[in-house]
């Protein structure tokens, strides 16, 4: 093993590809990803596929547009099918609370540049019919929106930076971080020790034990989110969007012949846990008769456990530390990673370099808790 780096990025989901392969492309070389299991095994293998722009954070629809645009020509410049569906994005709102703020959005969003629009029940219904419309007081619809397969993204990734001179190391967990003083001398991992001056944390749900390696707090907590999929659905309509409930976060999008379908669990507590269970069950069937009663005619046939990645205002870290000389970040997506990963890979990549980002991600920065700064996301499910 060549035990030099330029620059290690720890991490080997979407995040982390993503960013191997934007510093290879610019150039840079001596590029090195590590993952301690297989590529895309993490969070990145659990996410639902969602990839949207409808967001109420500036920055967040900025790089959800990005990203979206990266998508769109994926195929065209990586040469990966990611299965991309734009098939659109449709919240359904309930509240007049709910409403004022996708209003807001939805002015903020079109201002950036996001077809994004306000629609009544009845044509939620048509792009939608699966559901119900009683109790609903409106819908925030975006077209350009939609899923696809997060595992041939990170695969994509790799690839291309593999072809660009980047070396990826899998089965390969880090240690430890070296330090002389406020620099990085080296990175310590189970195949041995890499010296290396900068470290790139994408390392998602488990960056915060990554950062205190170097003496950096990224506050990030682990938290268990559940999908099922189900049995073919007959007269499921192809361009089918991805429809959220808002209130209770229910929703549900194309798996194949089938539908997958998630909430959020309140009762779910911080940790590592990955494993399935039924207590969720009960709620998401309540949800299911409020707004989309024919969801309970199908059976289940499979589902998963996955982790978010979760900060305070349930908004991403990015940045790079201010007490430790060349430790970057790009962490804590609390369940938007997947859909910001290319856009993000742009980002690093010109901190890295030293040049000015397309966003100015600087609100993004792990000392924004510190400084008392929240960000929060209001857009989440």
């Amino acid at each position: 093993m060549n035990t030099d780096a330029s620059v290690v990025v720890i991490g080997g989901g979407v995040m982390g590809a993503s960013i191997a392969y934007h510093l290879a492309a610019a150039g840079v070389r001596d590029v090195l990803l590590l993952e301690r299991d297989e590529l895309a095994a993490g969070s990145t293998s659990k996410a639902a596929g969602g990839v949207r722009a409808q967001f109420s954070d500036e920055l967040n629809i900025q790089l959800g547009a990005r990203s979206l645009e990266a998508f769109g020509r994926f195929g065209e410049e990586i040469g990966y099918d990611i299965g991309l569906h734009r098939v659109g994005y449709l919240f359904l709102l309930s509240t007049p609370e709910e409403v004022a703020s996708f209003e807001a959005g939805v002015r903020l969003q079109n201002a950036l540049g996001v077809p994004s629009r306000m629609i009544d029940p009845a044509e939620a219904q048509r792009l939608s019919p699966l559901i119900r419309t009683e109790g609903l007081r409106a819908a925030a619809f975006s077209p350009d929106d939609g899923h696809c397969t997060p595992e041939a993204v990170v695969h994509g990734y790799a690839a291309a930076a593999r072809s660009c001179g980047a070396r990826i190391l899998r089965h390969t967990a880090v240690t430890g971080i070296e330090r002389q003083g406020a620099a990085i001398t080296a990175v310590q991992t189970t195949l041995g020790r890499i010296a290396t001056n900068t470290v790139i944390c994408a390392a998602g749900a488990w960056s915060r034990a990554v950062g205190a390696m170097a003496g950096v707090d990224l506050p990030v907590q682990p938290l268990r989110r559940q999908i099922a999929v189900t049995e073919p659905v007959p007269v499921l309509p192809p361009d089918l969007p991805m429809t959220i409930d808002f209130t209770s976060s229910l929703y549900f999008h194309r798996e194949g012949p089938g539908l997958l379908v998630g909430m959020s669990d309140p009762d779910e507590r911080p940790g590592f846990a990955t494993d399935t269970h039924d207590r969720w069950i009960p709620r998401l069937t309540a949800a299911m008769e409020h707004r989309a009663p024919a969801l309970l005619d199908l059976r289940r046939t499979g589902g998963w456990a996955g982790l978010y990645e979760v900060t305070p205002d349930h908004n991403a870290l990015i940045g790079e530390a201010s007490s430790v000389s060349r430790f970057l970040y790009a962490t804590g997506f609390s369940g938007h990673g997947f859909l910001q990963g290319p856009a993000v890979g742009e980002v690093v990549r010109d901190l890295y370099l030293g040049r000015v980002p397309f966003v100015d991600v600087t609100p993004l920065s792990a000392d924004r808790f510190a400084a008392d700064a929240p960000r929060p996301e209001a857009n989440r499910v």
